[in-house]
């Protein structure tokens, strides 16, 4: 792959459900990146994805895509449980690679991916796509001109209710199911993107009766006393509200915190600041415009979203498994 070509990065897409769908949908909206194939394990389902999104051409077989000398980068959109072995294929072929998020099932998975892309030398990022949201950059800038002082508390929440369906991917254990992974990264990402990683995790887990989490709360403690909360639940509803605390100021991010809105920064005399961007699409084309810039540029990973922070982000959601004595068959 020629790095430093100005022309849009290829893409190839693995995995054929919603996200996937989305990701292709927002791709035309930008000119950094052309969809060119994608693959699912028939060719039938294949076939039918690519009609539906547009793609000129599509796979039954991975291999055979991957070999393919017009795919500059892969997105691995497959359910959780898939997205080590289609990662490490792809870095094997010599790929750029895009992981949905959760990256991987655990943190042992996501260092063995981490490790086989840098030594193959390509690039890899987790497709925390909220992470590189208009909006987002912002919240960052002002975190890093001091706007908020000391920040004190961070609160986060993500909840979608699902209709109980043992058949649906949300529900199966054996595909990685429940609130923590699917919903609950969200959360436990955006903590991350504005303390690091934590120096404690508490945990709360209610289990559904097909073996996954139907709601998790997290708490994490870092130096001086700063907190972060995460609620992640798929039996009700939530406002999906995020906030950000300091000593001077607070940001409240309005619903659907984690896709393309708007906030408000409150100081403590109650001046209010407001900051909206007019996004067009669902807002994953940010992160895609993000791959083609680093793979330019040279970089093997985002200074945004780093594969270490990946990797920590892995291991807390891995001690919030181990006090809820959450496992999945597979592991």
């Amino acid at each position: 792959m020629t790095t430093s070509s100005p022309q849009p990065l290829r893409w190839a897409v693995v995995g054929t459900g919603g996200i996937a769908k989305a990701f292709a949908e927002d791709l035309r909206l930008s000119d950094a990146g052309t969809l060119v194939a994608v693959g699912s394990r028939t060719a039938a389902r294949a076939e039918a994805f690519a009609a539906q999104v547009g793609a000129p051409r599509s796979y039954g077989d991975q291999a055979e895509m991957l070999a393919a000398e017009d795919v500059d980068a892969v997105y691995v959109a497959t359910p959780h449980t898939g997205h080590k072995d289609a990662a490490l294929a792809a870095i094997e072929a010599g790929k750029a690679v895009l992981v949905e998020k959760p990256f991987t099932i655990n943190r042992a998975e996501a260092e063995e991916v981490v490790k086989a892309a840098r030594a193959r030398g390509v690039f890899l990022m987790e497709a925390m796509w909220t992470r590189f949201l208009p909006h987002m950059v912002r919240i960052r800038e002002l975190l890093a001109e001091g706007r908020l002082g000391d920040v004190r508390l961070v609160n986060a929440e993500h909840g979608v209710w699902f209709r109980r369906d043992p058949a649906h991917r949300m529900f199966d254990p054996y595909l990685g199911g429940g609130a923590l992974l699917d919903l609950g990264v969200y959360p436990v990402s955006f903590l991350s993107m504005v303390f690091g990683a934590p120096a404690t995790v508490t945990a709360s887990t209610q289990f559904g009766d097909t073996g996954v989490d139907g709601h998790t709360s997290v708490i994490t403690g870092y130096e001086g006393g700063r907190q972060g909360v995460a609620v992640s639940t798929m039996e009700a509803f939530l406002p999906n509200r995020a906030s950000i605390a300091g000593t001077e100021a607070r940001i409240d991010i309005e619903p659907w915190w984690y896709r393309p809105t708007s906030f408000t920064l409150t100081t403590r005399t109650g001046a209010t600041e407001r900051y909206e961007w007019p996004v067009p699409g669902n807002g994953l084309r940010f992160q895609t415009e993000e791959v083609a810039r680093c793979v330019r540029e040279g970089l093997l990973e985002s200074p945004v979203l780093t594969l270490d922070e990946t990797c920590e982000i892995m291991g807390t959601m891995d001690e919030v498994r181990a006090q809820a004595g959450l496992r999945y068959p597979n592991e």
